[in-house]
């Protein structure tokens, strides 16, 4: 029997643009980010510093903003996020001391930290169970179009002036938060106070070792699993692509651009259709295995078109992975949406800290470590997938 359609699809589609222009900004400015360097003098060390500061801060505070989501409601912190991701674009483009771009990079993690827990929980709240694979999908896709797209915008708009995509970044980001305005809240103001009353918000770390006792904890180590797969792909991909093939940066773009294209079809056409043929679980078993053995598939030197074909599987399935374990995860959340969404992000932080420095590190030993790392975590993890007992409700300790 087919889902019903989803309701509310104005707010879906808001939720789904400021998902789109975040990402999109964050993709416009890395990679002119080693040329926008050069006028501080500073060269891969900060850029990586820059990146680490981004994802600590995102680690930080995804708990506490998924904590504020269920005190105070989903649309404030949405809004919050948003405002300090402008503010972050803003002081990045106008800076001309080091320090100040930490700062500003520290000011956006802190920004997507609190706003994607909200919106994750936001759409748990408009979305049935059947409806929410649907939902969780068209995010998991806007998020992936910003990444794919914001790169080939950067590096357009630097060729006017290498500041200037950071200005654009901040433009889109007050549209978005303009629009956010009109969103309804979604967390009735009873239900706020009665999780204000009975959960203080207790620390990361205390959430952390806290998250090791609950039933979705196999679920968290995956979502810390499939980003630093993705994360690792990735960060040296570029640079492996390079030594191996002689590719230039354009013919890299291509890669990258077709095969996460052909992911985000996947996800708004095929998502659903997929979970109800063979259900959730068994989705994200399939999708560990061709992610692991397309990461093995790029150790064999063919040619262009064989890298598209590999890249476009590893997108394609990595890219099943993520909207489906969010929908587990909030299937299982009950009356808490946004700490679940907080842990998730968490979780998601982590694997773009670790990603990056790993990959970089094995990738200076021998270009092939990377990716045979990279499966060999992906397939081990596939004995974590088992189908837990759902509880209506998340006891969060104090």
């Amino acid at each position: 029997m087919p889902n019903p359609p989803l309701q509310k699809k104005l707010p879906l589609f808001i939720l789904m643009l400021n998902l789109f222009i975040a990402l999109l900004g964050q993709g416009m400015v890395i990679p002119i980010l080693p040329d926008y360097l050069k006028q501080f003098h500073a060269a891969g060390t900060a850029a990586g510093y820059l990146v680490a500061a981004f994802g600590a801060a995102q680690f930080l505070f995804s708990p506490i903003g998924g904590r504020w989501s269920d005190q105070y409601g989903r649309k404030k912190m949405i809004l919050i996020g948003l405002a300090l991701t402008v503010i972050s674009d803003y002081i990045f483009a106008i800076a001309y001391h080091l320090p100040v771009l930490y700062l500003a990079r520290f000011i956006g993690g802190i920004g997507l930290g609190i706003m994607v827990p909200s919106v994750l929980a936001y759409v748990a709240d408009i979305t049935t169970h059947d409806q929410r694979a649907k939902g969780m999908g068209y995010l998991s896709a806007a998020m992936s179009l910003g990444m794919v797209l914001g790169p080939g915008i950067g590096g357009l708009l630097a060729g006017f002036d290498v500041r200037f995509p950071y200005f654009i970044a901040a433009g889109l980001g007050l549209v978005a938060t303009v629009l956010t305005f009109v969103l309804p809240e979604t967390l009735p103001v009873e239900k706020r106070t009665q999780v204000h009353k009975e959960a203080a918000t207790p620390s990361i770390w205390k959430q952390l070792v806290q998250s090791f006792t609950l039933p979705y904890f196999p679920l968290l180590v995956l979502v810390l699993v499939m980003t630093f797969g993705l994360v690792n792909y990735e960060t040296v991909f570029s640079l492996y692509i390079e030594q191996k093939y002689g590719f230039s940066s354009m013919e890299i773009s291509v890669l990258i651009t077709l095969g996460a294209a052909i992911g985000i079809i996947v996800q708004v056409w095929f998502m659903d259709k997929l979970i109800r043929r063979i259900g959730e679980y068994n989705l994200i078993r399939y999708s560990l295995i061709v992610t692991s053995i397309a990461l093995l598939l790029m150790l064999i030197k063919v040619n262009f078109s064989y890298l598209i074909a590999v890249s476009a599987l590893f997108f394609l399935f990595n890219s099943l992975l993520r909207p489906t374990v969010n929908t587990l995860l909030s299937k299982q959340a009950g009356d808490q949406q946004g700490f679940v969404a907080g842990l998730n992000t968490t979780y998601n932080s982590l694997g773009n800290i670790l990603g990056p420095v790993i990959a970089g590190t094995l990738f200076d030993i021998h270009i092939n470590l990377p990716y045979i790392l990279g499966a060999f975590i992906l397939m081990a993890t596939i004995g974590l997938i088992r189908r837990p007992k759902i509880q209506k409700k998340v006891s969060v300790e104090q």
